[in-house]
């Protein structure tokens, strides 16, 4: 644990940064809640990547919960907020909500599980093309493609939900 703590830490503050203004999860507790979660899988680490990926799947499990356990207790309100831009470009970019980000991911890993995958480890994990290639034993150039498409999809399907009405 003291060997990937740091990166963990490291990677959580990157998803809060990303949060609303006095959001509850902080990110001492999405780190331990996700270690928790990791110390239950039967895994046989292949890689530094490999690791990062399912850790990636952890904390997002863990933000999609805290969501939703948010959105029940206000009834809608307060759901977790998150860029889908590369860079954190939160001020020229709108706001998406993680709850309807992990439903239109769910979708996209139904049609196509690699790009599912690819998403997860760029986005929740932080992985490069480079890592992310690695661990899916595919090119990077095929990783920097799918990761477009994706990231295009995923966009659209967040605006066509943000504009059905309530």
């Amino acid at each position: 644990m003291p060997l990937v703590y740091d990166e963990l830490r490291r990677l959580a503050r990157s998803y809060m940064r990303r949060e609303r203004p006095g959001h509850t999860l902080q990110t001492t507790g999405l780190v331990h809640e996700a270690y928790i979660r990791l110390v239950d899988q039967k895994v046989n680490w292949q890689s530094r990547a490999h690791f990062f990926g399912i850790a990636a799947q952890m904390m997002r499990r863990v933000l999609v919960d805290h969501a939703n356990s948010n959105q029940r207790a206000k009834r809608g309100g307060g759901a977790i907020k998150l860029s889908l831009e590369e860079h954190d470009l939160a001020a020229r970019q709108p706001e998406i909500d993680v709850v309807a980000l992990d439903e239109a991911l769910g979708r996209l890993e139904k049609m196509d599980p690699q790009r599912g995958r690819i998403v997860e480890l760029r986005f929740f994990a932080g992985l490069s093309n480079e890592e992310a290639s690695d661990v899916l034993a595919i090119s990077t150039a095929t990783v920097q493609r799918q990761w477009a498409g994706a990231r295009a999809w995923l966009y659209h399907e967040l605006s066509r939900e943000r504009q059905q009405p309530i």
